[in-house]
């Protein structure tokens, strides 16, 4: 296929407004024109986490202009995009729908076609946009709201072969670092404390590696810091920076070992064997894991891959990419695309533990 697409992406789903173009001509390797990422930390930072309303005000108030910037960054106007691609769940309620929101208008007022994506669909094939990953592959999705093992065997191919069954790991950095008193978000200020800290000192459980299969379980972990944190506190009344540093590259480790040994499994488990192990979402920027990751790689005898760093958290470059994919594959939306708080990739799949009374959320 020689035909060139130029793709607008659009990404709002947690507290990250997000607005990319992505352009590719064939079967060449796609180009990111530009990716605006307007992040809402400072925000949410006085209440420990994102707090769904102030975000769904924060995208409907910049998400025009993360647009106009990312056209602006790529050099074209509107008309000189071919396709619009939006998140459209799952996530926040109020920020998809902002993003949906001005998507449609985009698409109404300039004629363009729209493509809805599945956010989770966009960190699954990232490793496509930035290493031209072939099918199959086992993508590992870590991030602060959701963590599953897939087999990606096609662009809209999904096999779920294991997930949380509660919090997902980066819930549950956020979560720690909150008991510690350190910064929001979590994963970056838990790594970097763990830096100077002994992952031995504490014997923090590796929840679910007694029991066969990959589902993964993290809500005993973080109940086994908190713990450890007020025995601390009880016998010499306080945390010392030593102490924090301690419980950090513990609770990092037991992450770091459970995801490593479920991932083997999963790599056991996959019906073909995988191009590669492929990581992504915002918790796959932590460098312990990915050492541990790649480990586990070379140990089976297949590739491993993960993006840089920028495009691991929510971007909308990656919506952008898989939007396009969606639609060389037939894919497009009307009018009455609908923002989804939950949408699940593999719909075959039992719905996990933690999915709650509306249904599997991924």
């Amino acid at each position: 296929m020689a035909q060139t697409l130029t793709v607008l992406g659009l990404e709002s789903s947690c507290d990250d407004t997000g607005a990319a173009v992505v352009r590719q001509s064939g079967q060449s390797a796609p180009e990111i024109l530009s990716n605006v990422v307007i992040g809402q930390a400072e925000l949410h930072a006085a209440f420990g986490g994102v707090v769904p309303e102030l975000a769904a005000r924060a995208h409907a108030e910049k998400i025009d202009i993360a647009v106009q910037q990312a056209l602006d960054g790529a050099g074209l106007p509107l008309s000189g995009v071919d396709l619009i691609a939006v998140t459209a769940g799952p996530g926040l309620i109020g920020g998809v729908l902002s993003g949906v929101m001005c998507a449609k208008g985009l698409a109404a007022g300039s004629g363009l076609p729209l493509v809805g994506v599945n956010h989770l669909a966009g960190h699954a094939l990232t490793p496509r946009l930035t290493d031209g990953l072939g099918f199959p592959y086992l993508m590992l999705l870590v991030s602060g709201g959701h963590c599953q093992f897939l087999s990606v065997e096609g662009v809209d191919r999904f096999t779920r072969l294991g997930g949380t069954i509660d919090d997902a790991p980066g819930e549950a950095f956020d979560k720690v670092a909150r008991l510690l008193g350190l910064a929001q978000p979590g994963g970056p200020s838990v790594e970097a404390a763990a830096r100077g800290g002994d992952p031995a000192r504490f014997a923090f459980p590796r929840p679910l590696l007694d029991r066969p299969g990959c589902d993964l379980s993290f809500s005993g972990l973080k109940t086994a810091v908190l713990r450890a944190r007020d025995g601390l506190v009880s016998a010499q009344g306080g945390l010392r920076t030593a102490d924090v540093a301690d419980l950090c590259a513990g609770f990092q480790d037991a992450v770091s070992d459970v995801l490593a040994e479920k991932t083997r499994r999963a790599l056991s488990a996959c019906s073909s064997r995988p191009a590669a192990l492929a990581v992504a979402g915002g918790v796959a920027a932590n460098g312990v894991l990915r050492a541990r990751l790649a480990q586990v790689a070379q140990a089976v005898g297949t590739g491993f891959c993960a993006p840089p760093l920028k495009l691991c958290t929510d971007n909308a470059a990656m919506i952008a990419f898989a939007g396009l994919e969606a639609y060389r594959a037939g894919h497009r939306d009307g009018m009455d695309l609908s923002a989804r708080p939950r949408w699940p990739l593999d719909d075959r799949a039992p719905a996990l533990l933690g999915s709650g009374r509306k249904g599997p959320k991924a």
